[in-house]
């Protein structure tokens, strides 16, 4: 079984797909929607990509590419806790930091203070960030990344544990067309996500796809709104829901908001493990 992550090895996407794998042949893919369309091609089995970061926020590239297809669904929840370090060879005279853009957003604290004119820039990832101060010794430049990608490269870490919040965690999700159980992970509990699109001119419309859960108690652990691309003011929502054995109630539920006019994708029904 073969199965795509966000590259290079050593990012924080490898760790996470390093420790549910089992008999799967991990590999690299050098952005999220690149990782997508290799699952949608059958050039791999699984996709593992971030969906969202504790500090920061959903991850746009996995959110919209999902919106665009059919092909797949979410069959597993990887939460990951996130320890960036700031690494380099020196410390004193940097003139550009370099890491993904949510690694560099995840740090803004820890950099307004202590870099506030250094130069900040985004690349692929932050394994990738590494790999230019490595290229580059005796540039004054240096990454944001992990500790194992920085003992995998031997750069010295320059500062520990940068990251805005002690308790910076990241969800990933595993994409594929057949079930997928990581083994040795600490099972938390079941989730359903819904992509949902309004339908125009129906006054209350939010206010009425809410109500057809809350009467039938169906808890809801997060609801966003993402630009449907299409125009200015269209938008679709993005709906994470506890999901519990009574499987009528939410079937009912969407067809409540299909009768309202609504479009109604479900992304998956599946487990979410905690890797400590």
């Amino acid at each position: 079984m073969k199965l795509a992550y966000l590259g290079p090895e050593n990012s924080f996407s490898y760790q996470a797909a390093n420790a549910v794998q089992t008999d799967e042949e991990l590999i690299a893919f050098p952005s999220i929607p690149l990782c997508m369309d290799a699952l949608k091609r059958k050039l791999v089995d699984y996709a593992i990509i971030p969906i969202e970061n504790s500090l920061e926020g959903s991850v746009h590239a996995s959110v919209d590419r999902l919106y665009e297809q059919n092909d797949y669904q979410v069959q597993a929840e990887i939460i990951l806790p996130i320890h960036q370090q700031l690494i380099g060879y020196d410390g004193k005279n940097i003139q550009k930091i370099l890491s993904h853009p949510q690694a560099l957003a995840q740090c803004q604290k820890f950099l307004e203070t202590n870099y506030p004119n250094v130069q900040l820039e985004a690349v692929q990832s932050t394994t990738a960030a590494i790999e230019a101060v490595v290229k580059h010794p005796k540039l004054k430049i240096a990454a944001i990344g992990s500790k194992q990608a920085a003992r995998a490269y031997q750069v010295p870490i320059i500062a520990e544990n940068i990251q805005d919040n002690a308790y910076n965690q990241t969800r990933f999700w595993i994409l594929g067309k057949k079930d997928f159980t990581p083994t040795q992970l600490t099972f938390l509990e079941k989730r359903l996500t819904l992509y949902v699109t309004l339908p125009s001119n129906l006054p209350g419309a939010l206010h009425k796809v809410l109500a057809a859960f809350a009467w039938r108690d169906i808890n809801l652990s997060k609801i966003e709104s993402r630009p449907q691309k299409t125009k200015l003011g269209e938008y679709f929502f993005i709906i994470d829901l506890e999901y519990t054995q009574d499987a009528k109630r939410y079937q009912y539920a969407i067809e409540e908001l299909q009768v309202l006019g609504c479009q109604v994708q479900q992304i998956g029904i599946y487990p979410i493990y905690q890797l400590d």
